[in-house]
């Protein structure tokens, strides 16, 4: 089997780490740093002690590592060897609290469970009545177990599964053609309310002219007398006409306050409640 230039000068630099003494390349540098020749090795290098570490499985929490140890070796999930387990699992969890104590916080309450299973498998079984099984300690671990497995098996098909975005991407074609607008038909209902909302509007928007109508109290008091003249009585009901504006009925009723104020008439009643009646000021001749 034949090296490149490449995978020698690596063997090589590997090789003048340890503590022999190093090989010359090309006669003349003692290793080569990319690309170019190292002819003395520095005194001063330092490797920190986690440089080289390795990490080759990852886990998503407790459960999946123990799944992992399970189905690792073959186990019967519905058997656990709980001793075995442990053991494997207290392992990897020491080795994740030198390094991360957060992160181990969720583990070692696991590897707290196991540990508590196995001390109760430990123990006499309790007392159960006449044809019942003894409960088994590790039932509950086994049901969260065969639900985690469940969950993460459909997580994969899934996953599996062409997804938008990862693996395909949706064909776009964009069209540039001038269109006439269509706009809908009209119903002639529609426009028959749309036509009744406008009289609406418009009713409540009203515009009011005031005319400023001059009136006499003077004339009026004249066109009284006039109606009195040659009548005994006139009703007092009979000096209105219904034909008159409220304004002109306002006035002919002060031109007889006026008329009665200077005694030129006379207004009587024979009774309370009875008719009133208007009549000219007696005067002597």
């Amino acid at each position: 089997m034949t090296q490149t230039p490449a995978s020698v000068e690596a063997s090589e630099l590997d090789a003048s780490l340890l503590p022999a003494s190093p090989q010359v390349v090309d006669h003349v540098a003692v290793a080569r740093l990319y690309g170019e020749p190292l002819f003395a090795m520095p005194q001063d290098l330092y490797i920190p002690p986690d440089a080289l570490e390795v990490f080759l499985e990852a886990f998503e929490g407790p459960l999946d590592l123990l799944l992992y140890l399970i189905r690792k070796q073959n186990f019967n999930i519905l058997d656990i060897p709980m001793l075995s387990v442990t053991k494997q699992y207290l392992v990897y969890v020491d080795q994740i609290r030198k390094r991360n104590l957060e992160l181990a916080a969720e583990y070692l309450l696991m590897a707290a469970m196991l540990i508590e299973i196995k001390s109760r498998m430990l123990l006499p079984p309790k007392k159960v009545a006449e044809g019942q099984e003894a409960e088994d300690p590790r039932a509950e671990l086994v049901r969260r177990l065969i639900e985690y497995e469940q969950m993460k098996l459909a997580g994969a098909r899934l996953n599996a599964l062409p997804q938008f975005g990862r693996d395909f991407l949706k064909a776009e074609i964009v069209i540039e053609q001038s269109l006439v607008p269509r706009f809908p038909d009209v119903n002639v209902v529609d426009l028959q309310e749309a036509w009744r909302d406008i009289l609406k509007r418009a009713k409540l928007v009203q515009h009011h002219k005031i005319t400023r109508e001059e009136l006499s109290v003077r004339e009026h008091m004249g066109m009284v007398l006039k109606k009195l003249q040659g009548r005994r009585f006139v009703g007092f009901e009979d000096l209105f006409e219904a034909s008159f504006s409220a304004p002109v009925l306002v006035v002919t009723f002060i031109a007889l306050l006026e008329l009665a104020k200077e005694t030129l008439i006379e207004i009587t009643q024979a009774e309370a409640f009875a008719p009133i009646y208007v009549r000219l000021a007696y005067s002597p001749t």
